[in-house]
């Protein structure tokens, strides 16, 4: 049948199963646009309150889903806009299609009104991009978009189409999606050499990354762990994977990582890195990370192998099918005399806090209570995003969603809110700092458009807490452009943009905040105000070895 590009673009959106599209109209997609709005009883539009936030949501909706986020956009100053959510969701390999419009084809590369390259910008940002001149390109051009998305290692695909083809008719056909061939890069041998390294270890400790969110296996990595008797720590990409109240689990690894886990694995015989890429955040000194053991690293990514860490073996494939093969291979093992110590540096070593007042580890651990560790939460990035990763019990797959490898300030709003357009059933929760909080506060009154009852925590000590703590440590409190405390107050903001607000300023209320704003199943925000001198412990100084990891009593002795 003749349909328009505009129509092509919906239509092709049904065939992949979309159901929810976040965007912000403009001249150039107009057209495709009023072809929504004929199709709005079978694609949801969410009307953002600005673009990088439908770049957000569809990333949160992503990731929280595991299917393809969308978001739409207008050219020039709409398309620049998706550019920060593009590279968060190419950080950590999240699948979003981004639909964006352009001028007539005669107008290009004229300077045009709101005329961009946004093909040009976002190609380091992407795994893919097009721009569609040719309306004879255009369905199969979104269909290959969505199936370059998804293979593989996960991604961003950006899709730029000029108006004339949106306005143009061509025949169109419906499909069926495709997926596009997966080339098996491991080998039987690989798999063999990998069993016989797990089979050999005597001190093995597994390091899980987001790649084991990606493939979907978590069951798998739960299974080997109890079969080769290790303990596992996980990143911040790599939450729920291991239940975080299984007696295996030692916390997280890396710069705020448990001194469990920075210190079992720099101890350990055996590194097994599931799905994980040795980011510098994690390894701190690369010459020093685990110096003493042998590195296991299957990641679907070859370029991710020997990149950052000297691999002893690799097998290059899905994890969940790998694993699936090397569980097969391996007897049960037993390995009680590591896993005794690892215990006890988890008794010596635990996660503390001043709990005299108010904080933020107390408020996530309420949380923790009040939903049963069942929650989706969202973070911005900052110290809240630390304490939410380590006092909060994940114990299941895309439940923790975070700006990690960009560290995107302004993520976790619009990420929350594309969390719960597409786990509906889900308490969603964003974590934020007053910094954060900022820089996104607009998509509030998107939440509260569509009412969407989501919950916005802010961590609020008037200062750029992360940045302060580094001031304090490093930089002999000199607190330049750190200090926030001026007039503004977020439960205002809040009730201005039509959601409802409440403060907490003592432990005691934290527990009934939390209820109520979950039981008026609305937009809430919650307004936490907590001292602006508490810090992210453990740590690890920037460059140095995981095994110098310290806290506040290590500060304290030194002193």
């Amino acid at each position: 049948m003749q349909l328009t590009g505009a129509e092509i673009v919906v239509e092709c959106l049904k065939e992949q199963g979309v159901d929810t599209v976040f965007g912000y109209p403009g001249g150039t997609i107009l057209n495709v646009y009023d072809a929504l709005y004929k199709h709005s009883g079978e694609i949801n539009h969410i009307l953002t309150s600005h673009e990088q936030g439908a770049a957000h949501a569809a990333d949160g909706y992503a990731r929280a889903t595991g299917k393809v986020g969308v978001c739409l956009a207008t050219s020039g100053p709409g398309a620049t806009n998706l550019v920060t959510g593009i590279a968060t969701a190419y950080m950590d390999s999240v699948p979003i299609v981004a639909i964006t419009c352009n001028v007539n084809l005669p107008l290009l590369g004229k300077d045009s009104f709101q005329e961009v390259d946004i093909a040009g910008i976002t190609m380091p940002i992407t795994k893919h991009n097009y721009i569609v001149k040719d309306i004879s390109k255009l369905a199969d051009t979104i269909r290959k978009a969505f199936a370059i998305a998804r293979e593989g290692r996960p991604g961003p695909v950006l899709v730029d189409i000029t108006k004339d083809v949106t306005a143009n008719t061509y025949e169109y056909e419906k499909q069926e999606i495709f997926v596009l061939d997966a080339i098996q890069k491991y080998t039987d041998q690989d798999i063999l050499e990998a069993a016989e390294l797990l089979k050999e270890a005597q001190k093995p400790f597994i390091y899980v990354g987001g790649g084991a969110v990606l493939s979907g296996a978590f069951q798998q990595v739960r299974e080997l762990a109890r079969r080769i008797d290790a303990p596992v720590c996980d990143t911040l990409m790599g939450k729920g994977v291991m239940d975080g109240h299984d007696e295996r689990y030692t916390g997280m690894i890396g710069m705020h990582g448990t001194k469990a886990s920075n210190l079992g694995v720099s101890e350990c015989d055996l590194l097994i890195a599931l799905g994980a890429r040795f980011s510098d955040r994690v390894v701190g000194n690369a010459s020093k990370f685990a110096s003493d053991a042998k590195v296991l690293h299957i990641d679907i990514d070859a370029a991710e192998i020997n990149k950052n860490i000297k691999t002893t073996v690799s097998v290059v494939g899905d994890l969940k099918e790998i694993l699936e093969k090397i569980n097969q291979e391996i007897p049960e093992l037993e390995h009680k005399e590591w896993n005794a110590h690892i215990n006890e540096l988890k008794e010596k070593y635990p996660l503390n806090y001043d709990n005299s007042e108010l904080s933020c580890p107390f408020i996530m651990e309420e949380i923790d209570k009040a939903t049963e560790g069942k929650a989706i939460i969202t973070t911005d990035v900052g110290q809240h995003q630390m304490w939410a990763a380590q006092y909060y019990k994940y114990s299941e797959p895309r439940t923790f969603l975070s700006s990690g490898g960009l560290g995107t300030m302004g993520y976790g709003l619009g990420a929350c809110i594309g969390a719960k357009m597409g786990r509906p059933d889900k308490v969603c929760i964003n974590i934020a700092g007053d910094g954060c909080f900022r820089m996104n506060m607009n998509e509030l009154a998107t939440a509260s458009r569509y009412q969407i009852p989501i919950i916005e925590v802010v961590i609020n000590n008037h200062v750029l807490g992360m940045v302060r703590q580094w001031q304090t440590l490093f930089y002999g409190k000199r607190y330049s452009q750190t200090v926030l405390n001026d007039g503004v107050d977020f439960c205002m903001v809040a009730k201005g943009l039509g959601c409802e607000a409440i403060r907490v300023t003592k432990k005691e209320e934290v527990a009934d905040a939390v209820k109520r704003a979950i039981e008026m199943k609305k937009p809430v925000l919650i307004d936490c105000m907590i001292p602006e001198d508490d810090k992210v412990f453990p740590m690890v100084p920037a460059g140095a070895p995981i095994s110098e990891v310290f806290d506040a009593t290590d500060l304290e002795e030194k002193k």
